[in-house]
């Protein structure tokens, strides 16, 4: 026996202290509550950031418009609170529940858009009908629309799981009519962005669902003939198209104004940037700085760290929807869920894209971080469905009960302070009371 051995001392306890720590993290990224942390930590930082740079993005235009510079962040931070209340009541629904409001989501967005489309209350704002303006606010039907896509196919899907290839099983009613009316709807009032946004929906709902994929093959050879009809009948949409083909032969103060000073801000910006507060493109070189072009405005003042700090949230986001995705054996949860990570990643790269130069300018706000009350919103509940469905993970409900049980019995032992109370003078025993009245 070696003197090792005879004094007690394992030969492994050196590797065993050293792969100590990399077993507690394997444990709790296993554990059942690590997605929905995750989903709450995501979403809060992108809120958060959202909230600073729309502050400091939107100064000298709310100025400008409405004589302060607090007047964009004030309505942002009204919304983000409404959007918190929505993210506390969603995630305690289940998702049956959503199984139930999806096929009234889809009947209430075809409605609105209608408002929108053949009446009065129906706005325009740079060229796209997509507003409806309700006197107090106004409200975009179509992002309800993206909550109402990804309710109605994961449901109608699953109920017809045993029946996805067959193709009309797997496009009826779910495409025709349910995605073809919320997309005709928003073509209509010529918004092309959102409805790229709701094709990478329809799209990431089918693959999910098993669709086969040569009908993936015939449906995007489809969906790129008609993008290519409705581009080249707009010619506000061909300009893009050429500013983005070809920067350097048109008008630096005309349509290449704004992709030109987005770049010029990102390149300001360099590796830290310029400082919080202190972008010089906001000054009237870019006319949305606080909503297609806040990744510019990010990039300026935050250099390449703020630029790759929201780069890396939004990869995070898709990676704990994955998790959520391969976790879970619902279903319903696993389409719903890929149609959340394909709105939410697919308009962050178009938007991002169009900054950079690698995208055409399309016209759609940076998720959770742009300013934009509807957008912020139903994401925010997006966001709230995901919480929900990793709720349902098995033990993730008990996990965070006995976390909540265990923060109110540790509330409940710290001391509270006793507020002193004055005393009372007492009479003196050898004072006469018939004196002290007198």
């Amino acid at each position: 026996m070696s003197s090792a051995t005879a004094s007690g001392i394992r030969r492994d306890r050196p590797s065993a202290t050293l792969d100590a720590p990399a077993g507690r993290v394997a444990s709790r990224m296993d554990a059942p509550t690590t997605s929905y942390y995750l989903v709450v930590a995501v979403v809060s930082l992108l809120v958060g950031i959202g909230l600073v740079m729309v502050l400091s993005a939107s100064m000298v235009v709310a100025a400008k418009e409405s004589g302060s510079s607090f007047g964009t962040f004030l309505k942002q931070l009204l919304f983000a609170a409404l959007g918190t209340v929505v993210i506390a009541w969603a995630c305690r629904r289940t998702p049956a529940f959503w199984r139930r409001v999806a096929p009234p989501a889809l009947l209430a967005t075809i409605l609105l858009q209608a408002l929108v489309l053949f009446t009065p209350f129906g706005a325009e704002v740079n060229g796209n009908r997509n507003w409806l303006d309700l006197g107090v606010v106004m409200a975009q039907p179509s992002e309800l629309g993206k909550i109402a896509l990804v309710l109605y196919g994961a449901t109608m899907l699953t109920r017809r799981r045993s029946r996805a290839g067959n193709l009309t099983d797997a496009l009826v009613p779910f495409v025709i009519p349910g995605a073809a009316g919320v997309l005709l709807g928003v073509m209509l009032g010529h918004d092309l962005g959102t409805a790229l946004v709701l094709c990478a929906i329809v799209a990431a709902v089918l693959f999910a669902a098993g669709v086969p994929g040569r009908y993936f093959a015939a449906g995007g050879a489809l969906a790129a003939v008609l993008i290519t009809l409705v581009t080249v009948t707009s010619e506000n949409r061909m300009t893009r198209i050429r500013v983005w083909l070809d920067p350097s032969s048109c008008d630096p103060f005309g349509a290449c104004r704004q992709p030109l000073h987005g770049r010029y801000a990102l390149a300001d910006g360099g590796w830290w940037g310029v400082g919080l507060g202190q972008s010089r493109e906001k000054w009237g070189w870019l006319s949305e700085p606080h909503n297609d072009f806040i990744f510019a405005i990010i990039g300026e003042e935050l250099g390449l760290f703020g630029s790759l700090l929201v780069l890396g949230l939004f990869a995070a986001f898709a990676l704990v929807s994955y998790r959520i995705v391969s976790r879970t054996q619902d279903q319903f949860v696993r389409i719903a869920t890929a149609g959340i990570l394909a709105w939410v990643t697919v308009q962050a790269i178009v938007n991002i894209g169009a900054v950079i130069g690698l995208l055409p300018v399309i016209g759609v706000p940076l998720p959770l971080v742009s300013s934009g009350g509807s957008a912020l919103v139903t994401t925010m509940l997006a966001a709230g469905i995901l919480l929900s469905f990793a709720r349902a993970e098995p033990g993730c409900a008990e996990a965070l009960a006995v976390r909540r049980g265990m923060l109110r019995r540790t509330l409940a032992v710290v001391p509270v302070p006793r507020r002193r109370t004055a005393s009372l003078p007492t009479p003196s025993k050898n004072r006469d009371p018939k004196k002290r009245r007198r």
